[in-house]
């Protein structure tokens, strides 16, 4: 049933997207009181469409289905109330001002009401006030909804500074790392297995492997990592890695995986999208000291201009949604707000790094999708990623293992790197596999070497970032004069010299710093035999 009057309510207040006719949802079993309820908006000079429904099954599948602006409810049904009405919104993650427009309230029910979110309560024999309830109601929405960007925009602002900061810090970090681990693995392998100081230089190659693992997560978080995209059924990825995850989570708690048939494929890097998952997953767990359920679901979503509707903006488009949901402690407002800031936990000291989720935020804002985290204190957490579905391609694969080759040779390469440690590292490994090194600690003394050098020069290894000229534009000086010459890159972080966006352009050889000896032997004869 649906009814409208001539005269537009009149909405001013900041941040509310006016919508004309306002949309109505009626809950109401009694023809006479859904009737009144709209002739009273019509009075009120209220233009709107009325949609009634009487049941539970009618109201779940038009809150499904359509847009509404406000919902008013009845709070007595014959099978159920309007706490369900409410608690069935919540739960599909919409936002719409509720009001109930009822015959009479208890006190104990309408304090249960507020505390559920209900705007406001009208009784039907006071119903002159039921317009203006209505404008309250959508007046403090939007009001809402402006306090809402605000703060999200002050978050992304602080997200943003702290992400550049951990960039700089994990940049220079990759090069100490470069070098300890590079060195003690150097030593490791060279010391006979009787000698106690190879057990002392394990120690420090494993902390050097753990350091590393933290500063990946920093690059991650800064988006400062380079990412391989490959197509991708998130399906798959979540099959793909079903095993480990119940190994990650113990036998006290419950898996269960939803896979929606006929999921769209995304691009995404599919290593970094295995740690999204695998760090949703340990968090869900920790959640859950004494066991518990952990629910992972897919499903193909598309996102127009009010969804999820006062939760994070979203361009339009499609998309694959990946949630991941636990039966744990949840978690209260504030804490939901920083969840995603870096060294932020709410664990015991030493029992987290506070990067988890951090890293989760950055790789997913890196492929282009967005994250969002739902939770109340005693009622468990759901976080929700949603990928933008890859457009114009076929499908692809996942992972390709890459075996094991040879790591010797006699070609000639030029290492240009503007630390000296970690130079003279490279230096060191190079040199026992039988190349011919030639060294350059910046891109003017290379640009000499170049011109110079009279016999092929089969590989430039260059750093990325380095003062007065890149390593890109390094390369573009040596492609004339030695065409024959190869290229790989190696940073602790990259800039656009190389990438766009953090993902490598066709035909880029990238090296992540830190590397021990072996990578770097391998991604060398890998790169010389292409």
């Amino acid at each position: 049933m649906k009814s409208q009057a001539s005269n537009a309510l009149e909405i001013t207040a900041p941040g509310l997207k006016a919508t004309s006719p306002l949309r109505v949802l009626l809950i109401d079993d009694n023809e006479a009181d859904a009737e009144l309820c709209l002739c009273e908006l019509k009075k009120g000079g209220v233009d709107f469409t009325g949609h009634i429904v009487r049941t539970r099954e009618e109201f779940v599948d038009a809150v499904s289905s359509q847009e509404f602006d406000i919902v008013l409810s009845d709070y007595n049904l014959r099978t159920w109330n309007a706490l369900d009405a409410i608690r069935i919104i919540q739960e599909q993650g919409k936002d719409i001002p509720f009001l109930l427009v009822t015959g009479a309230l208890k006190d104990d029910d309408a304090a249960e009401c507020f505390k559920k979110g209900i705007a406001d309560y009208v009784l039907k024999d006071r119903m002159a006030r039921l317009p203006m309830a209505v404008q309250r109601a959508l007046r403090e929405k939007a009001e809402l909804t402006a306090k809402r960007l605000a703060e999200q925009l002050q978050q992304a602002q602080k997200m943003e500074a702290v992400g550049r900061l951990a960039g700089g810090v994990a940049h220079d970090f990759n090069n100490l790392l470069t070098i300890i681990s590079g060195y003690s693995q150097l030593i490791f392998d060279r010391l006979p297995e009787e000698d106690p100081l190879r057990a002392y230089m394990g120690q420090i190659r494993d902390a050097g492997n753990r350091a590393a693992s933290l500063t990946k997560q920093l690059l991650a978080f800064s988006r400062k990592q380079v990412l391989e995209p490959r197509v991708l059924d998130l399906n798959h990825v979540v099959a793909g890695i079903d095993q480990m995850l119940l190994r990650l989570i113990g036998e006290d708690i419950d898996l269960v995986t939803v896979n929606s048939p006929g999921l769209w494929l995304v691009k995404a890097d599919p290593g970094q999208i295995e740690q999204v998952i695998m760090n949703l997953v340990v968090n869900a767990r920790d959640a859950m000291p004494q066991g518990g359920r952990l629910t992972i679901e897919t499903t193909n979503v598309d996102v127009n201009d009010c969804y999820p509707d006062g939760h994070m903006s979203f361009a339009p488009g499609q998309y694959v949604m990946l949630a991941v949901s636990d039966t744990g402690i949840g978690m209260d407002a504030e804490t939901r707000a920083r969840v995603f800031e870096p060294f932020f936990t709410t664990k015991e000291h030493g029992k987290g790094t506070g990067l988890g989720l951090s890293t989760v935020y950055g790789i997913v804002k890196q492929s282009g999708g967005y994250v969002w985290a739902y939770s109340e204190p005693g009622k468990g957490t759901t976080f929700k990623v949603y990928l933008p579905v890859a457009e114009g391609v076929t499908k692809g694969v996942g992972r390709v293992g890459e075996p094991l080759g040879p790591t010797a040779g006699s070609e000639t390469v030029l290492v240009v790197e503007d630390n000296e440690s970690v130079r003279k590292f490279v230096r060191s490994v190079l040199e026992s596999k039988g190349y011919r090194l030639l060294e350059a600690a910046g891109s003017e003394e290379a640009v000499n070497l170049i011109t110079e050098h009279s016999g092929p020069i089969h590989l430039l290894l260059t750093d990325v970032v380095m003062p007065r000229m890149s390593g890109g534009e390094l390369a573009a000086r040596l492609a004339p004069v030695h065409p024959e010459a190869k290229v790989l890159y190696m940073s602790g972080y990259t800039d656009n010299a190389i990438v766009h966006h953090g993902v490598l352009e066709p035909g880029i050889h990238f090296l992540q710093k830190p590397f021990g000896p072996e990578t770097l032997a391998r991604k060398i004869r890998k790169v010389l035999e292409q």
